[in-house]
């Protein structure tokens, strides 16, 4: 009996332990509630406030019923009473979490879920370590900011992790160290998280992950191919991180795959004939990235598709919603007999639909009619030509549809006012023609995305009064022939995007349209135009959220205008700009890119300067009146990848600080008055591609080395002419040029800057230069990443031609023309089968023109007039086109195209000789002879005369 009451009194004692930790469980509760909750937000969202309500303060007074935190919205217990889940998602909480939040007091806590909150850019505690228990942590949209505690690598038991969509970054700890001890996740989830780091390999070694989504997280190197293989891995989406690369391995038959999207990365590789093997694939997104070879005929069998996404985005100049494409790349292609169409209307379930810069035809468009469940159509950049079919206009549900930059024509369909779902509709970019009404798509309810620019067609608008429009936010007009801002945006209050560039507008900017947009552009394309300036704003932008700005060849005056400070982009490029750089432009903390090119702007640089040089990706100054010293502030980190000082009137030596821009691709500071020797240390920027020095004072030889041994690795484009460079070109100076040796050219594409300003905003900013190309001086608009070319021309180098220069097999253009080079022209030059243009006019060369020269079958320019150059011009080949002034002032060059024909020497004959002897002295007796004379008179006439003899007597 004792023993029994015993244990009776241990029971009871541990009831009442346990009621009292639930008590305690139920205040801390309370007391998060207390310190989260934003009851002026609740109306935000009446749903979470509900759930909230039932959680009531805890007092003496307060009932059983009432103090059971158990029975709480959101609260889940055990059956020990301890609580165990909370979920809080969508709540209307609105606050900073601090490190003593009672929530961490919550040590049961197996799953926690405070996802689409608002915690005002609190950091996450690390106390969160404290929930040893936790096997979920959402906290998912709900405005986290700051560091992500290493601590949670120390929740074992964790098979859910969503971070995603907070602004978040984890660059004190690699992506590794967060995963290394969490080897039960089933679900990780941290997309719009800056990693900037790679994917560990061994992630693929976890065999519970179920879902990984890593989208726009910065993430670099190469995705671990065995992942695909993870036993129960359903979902995969690493789209958005644009320099990952990887690529696609032969599948599985065991593969539970449902979802794959790669969209926006750099995976490369074909996609292999074996993706029929999921047979699970529902979601299929490997569009903009750099696959390449067929499409796989096998996709036609996958009929559970309800996204499918293909091909390669080529997204050139500012404008990142409407881009024209300016070349077809190399990439994925229609390769099978059956063309495209005869297997994608038995994707029936199809919902999404994405074809970019894929070879498809006219044939596309009327296929799709069979396909009654697509909302979404993106076919932009192909070959689609002809009208749009009636058969299209059927579908009637689709949400989406853009076929922009394609060759389509006719006129555009008034049946587009029965699309009432219409959310996106761009048109883009075609060969449509004719006149359009706006009031066809001003009636589409829901349409939020309208893009009609870059056609040939005439808009015509009705008078707008009083008249209900759709809220459309972004809006893409380009070349429609406006000769005024369209009636309708005052009407429009909610635009963010906004392109009406080559239009014929004329004046002031209205105010209406100032007023109306003030809170909400984003982005705004007036170029070519005529517009003179800002009604009522004549210094100051008045848009608080504008990110683009680019009014590049219009007809502004006076000072340039000040943009917000949110700009990242500011381009007024091509104006009547003039007085100096307002000082204030330095305020902006986030600007990328800065073009003042070709106005009438002068003065010196701000002092303030300094605080740009290490923000920028693109400064661009040329064509003005500045003058001065160059900004001498360049720290190093500097992301400057672009620099242009051009046609200017800057003075004194380069600054030395260029040494700190690490990223500096492409340096162009000709039409200056900079005094210098050759900057030599420059090549330690091992990305620098183009390097531009014309038209200065640059005096001197050119040697030494930088510190590393190894100069300008990736040089493709240099121009030292019209300087005072003088002495013999060191041999040493082109070995190291490696990016001008290769011969294959590759995919043709552009230099440029690229700029990701968020998820949905993506540029291609495109690098242009001036140059003397093939005896022509002009604009080059865009840079062709394999374009190699040497221009030393106009100074005082002297001596040979470096044999070296041959090695560089890759080169297209090389002028060494008006200087002093002596010697012969090298033959090795032969090797240079890719060269177009070659200048070796007005020097002191001498010799004949090699012959293997003519095996250069690319050779449209080719001059060495005015050297000392003799002997016969070859012929074949490209030789057989050039004309006289090729050769001109070269007295001893003949053959065509010259009027002087080369002499034939005579060659005489000699009748063959007898056995015998009928010379006075036979040749056999010619060497006695010799030797006599060597002793009598002395070795050296003896060789003398013995060489008359030989000369005459030889045969």
């Amino acid at each position: 009996m004792q023993t029994i009451s015993f244990i009776y009194l241990l029971i009871i004692r541990i009831c009442i332990a346990s009621l009292l930790r639930h008590k305690h469980e139920c205040l801390a509760l309370f007391e998060f509630k207390q310190s989260i909750l934003d009851q002026s937000r609740a109306s935000f969202n009446a749903g979470g406030f509900q759930k909230l309500d039932s959680w009531r303060k805890i007092t003496s007074s307060t009932s059983d019923h009432d103090s059971d935190c158990c029975l709480w919205d959101g609260v889940l217990c055990s059956k020990k009473g301890h609580v165990i889940g909370l979920d809080l998602s969508q709540s209307s909480l609105h606050g900073p979490i601090k490190s003593n939040n009672s929530l961490f007091n919550l040590v049961h806590l197996q799953m926690l879920n405070l996802s689409m909150n608002d915690f005002v850019g609190s950091q996450i505690p690390s106390q969160i370590a404290h929930l040893k228990q936790l096997r979920s942590l959402d906290l998912s949209h709900s405005s986290f900011s700051g560091q992500i505690p290493i601590e949670i690598s120390h929740l074992p038991h964790l098979n859910l992790l969503d971070l995603s969509w907070n602004s978040l970054k984890l660059h004190g700890h690699s992506l590794e160290c967060l995963l290394q001890n969490l080897t039960g996740l089933e679900e990780l989830h941290l997309s719009g998280v800056d990693i900037s780091s790679i994917i560990p390999p061994f992630l693929a070694n976890f065999s519970s992950l179920k879902s990984i989504e890593l989208e726009n997280c910065s993430l670099r190197g190469e995705f671990p191919s065995q992942i695909f293989y993870l036993p129960k891995l359903k979902f995969l989406s690493v789209a958005a991180n644009h320099i990952l690369t990887g690529f696609i391995p032969e599948f599985l038959n065991t593969s539970l795959l449902e979802q794959v999207f790669l969209a926006a990365t750099s995976f490369t590789g074909s996609i292999p004939q074996s993706i029929i093997k999921l047979n699970y694939l529902k979601f299929l997104g490997l569009h903009e990235c750099y696959f390449s070879g067929c499409i796989p005929c096998s996709l036609a069998n996958m009929t559970e598709l309800t996204f499918l996404g293909l091909g390669q985005d080529e997204l050139m100049g500012l404008n990142p919603l409407f881009p024209k494409r300016l070349s077809y790349p190399v990439g994925l292609e229609v390769c099978e007999k059956r063309r495209m169409n005869d297997w994608i209307i038995k994707l029936t379930k199809l919902e999404t639909l994405i074809l970019i810069n894929i070879n498809i035809y006219d044939e596309i468009l009327p296929a799709l009619a069979n396909l009654t469940k697509l909302s979404i159509v993106i076919m932009r950049n192909n070959l689609i030509s002809g009208r749009i079919p009636s058969s299209f206009m059927n579908l009637t549900q689709l949400k989406t549809i853009d076929i922009r930059g394609n060759q389509l024509q006719g006129q555009i369909s008034s049946l587009f006012s029965n699309f009432k779902s219409l959310e996106c509709l761009v048109l883009e970019n075609n060969n449509f023609n004719g006149k359009v009404h706006l009031d066809t798509f001003l009636g589409l309810p829901k349409l939020e995305v309208l893009g009609l620019g870059a056609n040939k067609i005439l808009v015509f608008e009705s008078s707008y009064s009083n008249v209900t429009l759709p809220e459309i936010e972004l809006i893409g007009l380009s070349s429609c022939n406006f000769i005024e801002f369209p009636s309708f945006l005052r009407f429009q209050k909610k635009i963010k995007f906004l392109s009406l560039q080559n239009n014929k507008i004329k004046g002031l900017v209205p105010e209406w349209f100032l007023n109306n947009t003030q809170e909400t552009l984003q982005y705004l394309d007036l170029s070519h135009n005529s517009i003179t300036g800002f009604h009522g704003h004549s210094h100051f932008l008045p848009w608080v959220r504008l990110d683009v700005f680019n009014i590049k060849y219009n007809q502004l005056q006076g000072q340039a205008p000040i943009p917000p400070l949110t700009t990242v982009v500011y381009v007024v490029s091509n104006n009547n700009l003039t007085k100096e750089i307002p000082s204030l432009i330095c305020e902006l903390k986030h600007l990328r890119v800065l073009d003042l090119s070709f106005n009438n702007m002068t003065g010196t640089l701000p002092p303030c300067f300094g605080n740009l040089s290490n923000l920028l990706f693109d400064l661009d100054l040329k064509g003005n009146n500045f003058h001065g010293p160059m900004m001498n502030a360049f720290t190093h980190g500097s992301l400057m990848k672009r620099i242009d000082l051009t046609e200017n009137q800057f003075t004194g030596q380069l600054s030395k600080s260029l040494a700190n821009c690490t990223n500096l691709e492409f340096l162009a500071l000709g039409g200056n008055s900079f005094e210098d020797a050759f900057p030599i240390w420059l090549g330690n920027l091992v990305k620098l591609q183009v390097l531009i020095l014309r038209s200065n004072k640059f005096f001197g030889a050119i040697h030494g080395h930088p510190i590393t041994g190894l100069s300008f690795l990736k040089l493709r484009i240099i121009d030292l002419s019209s300087n005072g460079f003088s002495g013999q070109l060191p041999e040493m100076f082109f070995r190291t040029w490696n990016a001008m040796k290769p011969f294959d050219v590759g995919k043709s594409s552009f230099m440029d800057v690229e700029l990701y300003i968020n998820p949905r905003i993506f540029f291609k900013f495109p690098y242009s230069m001036a140059l003397t190309n093939k005896g022509v001086h002009r604009e080059f608009p865009h840079i062709f990443k394999f374009f190699t070319f040497i221009d030393l021309s106009c100074n005082n180098f002297e001596g040979h031609i470096p044999e070296s220069l041959s090695d560089l097999h890759g080169l297209q253009s090389i002028n060494l023309s008006n200087n002093h080079f002596t010697g012969r022209v090298p033959p090795s030059l032969g090797n240079l089968k890719n060269l177009e243009s070659l200048d070796l006019s007005h020097n002191e060369l001498t010799g004949a023109i090699p012959h293997e020269l003519v095996q250069l079958g690319f050779l449209a320019i080719f001059n060495v007039s005015f050297n000392h150059l003799h002997g016969e011009i070859p012929l074949g080949n490209q030789f057989n086109t050039f004309d006289y002034n090729s050769y001109m002032g070269n007295h001893g060059l003949c053959g065509k195209p010259l009027s002087n024909e080369c002499k034939i020497s005579a060659i005489t004959t000699l009748p063959p000789t007898n056995k015998e002897y009928s010379s006075f002295l036979p040749g056999d007796k010619i060497d006695w002879i010799i030797i006599f004379l060597g002793f009598g008179g002395g070795l050296v006439i003896g060789i003398v005369l013995g060489n008359l003899l030989y000369a005459r007597y030889g045969n």
